[in-house]
C-alpha cells in the first residue's frame, strides 16, 4: 500500500503536473494533486502527493521538506487523516 505526503507551502503558480514532476524522481507516483478553492478555482497552496512504495514517500520527505519549488519553501510531511467535523449550520 502506498503512503500519502501533505505538501504545503505552494506556489499558486504550481498546480498538479508540476507537483508531480517535482516528486517524481523519488519513486512511482498514484496520484498527485494541487487543491483548488471550489469558488474561486485557485489554489489553496497546499496538495497532495500519494507514492505506490512507502521507502519513496520516507525519501520524499527527506529531500523535498524545506527545499523551493516555483519560488516557495515547501513543507512535506505524511499526510494526517481528516478529523471528522461535526454540526454546521442550522
Amino acid at each position: 500500500m502506498g503512503q500519502k505526503l501533505f505538501v504545503g507551502g505552494l506556489s499558486w503558480d504550481t498546480d498538479s503536473e508540476g507537483l508531480r514532476t517535482a516528486f517524481e524522481p523519488f519513486g512511482e507516483i498514484d496520484d498527485a494533486v494541487v487543491i483548488n478553492d471550489k469558488f474561486t478555482g485557485k489554489s489553496r497552496g497546499f496538495g497532495f502527493v500519494t507514492f505506490m512504495e512507502e521507502s519513496s514517500a520516507t525519501e520524499a520527505i527527506e529531500k523535498m521538506n524545506g527545499t523551493e519549488l516555483d519560488g516557495r519553501n515547501l513543507t512535506v510531511n505524511e499526510a494526517q487523516q481528516r478529523q471528522r467535523r461535526d454540526g454546521g449550520g442550522g
